[in-house]
């Protein structure tokens, strides 16, 4: 099974665009770097615009900036930005209910999910933009 890797995307882009400053970066070098199609950084890009992370301008000159300084902007805003789902998805079909697991199994993987949603976003709240780029910086990876 694939894991999603938008989030690992978005928090790459928004720390190019935090390096570039006030300067807006286009997307076709944002993807240069992420190793993607422009076409994916666009779709990125507005999800993260959305979110108020970015201030994206069209046209020839245009370009994306962030939206706040590098540490005002969480990983958990990143990850709530571009989060497409949970950690795992309940089966698409209801479980036999004259099943003793079958229905009751759905209740407790539901309950289970909100932990690991709460658990992840708490996580993710103690580290910004900032910290991640001081990191990098730091060659500490």
């Amino acid at each position: 099974m694939a894991a999603n890797s938008q989030f690992s995307m978005a928090v790459h882009v928004l720390a190019m665009l935090a390096k570039s400053g006030e300067e807006r970066i286009k997307s076709e070098s944002v993807a240069g770097s992420v190793n993607t199609n422009a076409v994916v950084i666009r779709r990125l890009l507005g999800q993260l615009n959305q979110a108020n992370l970015v201030i994206s301008q069209t046209g020839s000159s245009g370009g994306t900036r962030l939206a706040r300084c590098p540490k005002e902007i969480t990983l958990a805003e990143i990850y709530k930005a571009v989060s497409c789902g949970e950690v795992f998805a309940l089966h698409g079909k209801s479980p036999n209910q004259d099943c003793p697991v079958g229905k009751n199994i759905e209740a407790v993987l539901c309950n289970l999910q909100k932990e690991i949603d709460k658990t992840v976003g708490e996580k993710l709240s103690q580290y910004t933009l900032q910290s991640v780029l001081e990191v990098i910086e730091q060659g500490r990876v």
